[in-house]
């Protein structure tokens, strides 16, 4: 499901007009994404929580100089899914192909 697909989903579930329901996802992204720049962790209970993690400095290769080089240490997004929210997908989610469209 795209954000296109989502936000239709969304318009037709609560009757809200799309634009406004695309400002709105927009917006609590955005928010996120300022929150998580700033190194807060954004909890959203019963959903999961967006958190930075600490990546620790190492040695990688530049491959055509076949040169090693430092990777600094640095701060990545991550999310990590509520408990209630694995449980529901690990319930509804059985033997059913996934699908691996492309993402674009």
């Amino acid at each position: 499901m795209r954000k296109a697909d989502l936000v239709a989903s969304i318009a037709d579930k609560t009757g809200v007009a799309k634009v406004d329901v695309l400002v709105t996802m927009e917006a609590f992204f955005n928010e996120v994404k300022e929150t998580l720049a700033k190194g807060e962790n954004v909890y959203i209970r019963g959903f999961g929580s967006y958190v930075i993690k600490k990546r620790a400095k190492k040695i990688g290769r530049h491959i055509k100089k076949n040169k090693a080089i430092e990777i600094p240490e640095h701060f990545i997004p991550s999310f990590k899914p509520a408990k209630v929210f694995v449980e529901q997908v690990k319930e509804k989610v059985t033997s059913a192909p996934v699908d691996e469209g492309n993402e674009d």
